[in-house]
């Protein structure tokens, strides 16, 4: 059974800092791109930040230089350090599990976690 448990959000004044982290099972975490999303109600959910499966990463503009993501293939986790949060970085973090790859037919394996809510605000 495929899961994604996602933690480590919460209330954080404005300059402060949270680690997220996000639990893998069910599949072979060390093959899978790793992306954090966020949703805020009422807009569109944003591709944050994403790690390959080889260990490249990049971020979306508004948060490069303030949140670093990474991942443990040995914990099956992967984590988003966030600094200097603005009330902008305000919502629901998400974490997703991507795989794309051929076995005669091209499959796409997609996997979500159900969130953590960050609020960021004096």
């Amino acid at each position: 059974q495929v899961q994604l448990v996602e933690s480590g959000g919460g209330l954080v004044q404005p300059g402060g800092s949270l680690r997220l982290s996000c639990a893998a099972s069910g599949f072979t975490f060390s093959s899978y791109r790793m992306t954090w999303y966020r949703q805020v109600p009422g807009k569109e959910r944003e591709q944050v930040a994403a790690i390959t499966s080889t260990g490249s990463t990049n971020y979306v503009d508004s948060v490069k230089g303030r949140f670093t993501i990474s991942r443990d293939n040995g914990k099956n986790t992967v984590y988003l350090q966030m600094n200097s949060l603005k009330p902008e970085d305000t919502a629901v973090y998400l974490c997703n599990a991507n795989r794309v790859f051929y076995l005669g037919s091209v499959y796409n394996n997609d996997y979500w976690g159900q969130g953590t809510q960050v609020t960021v605000s004096s």
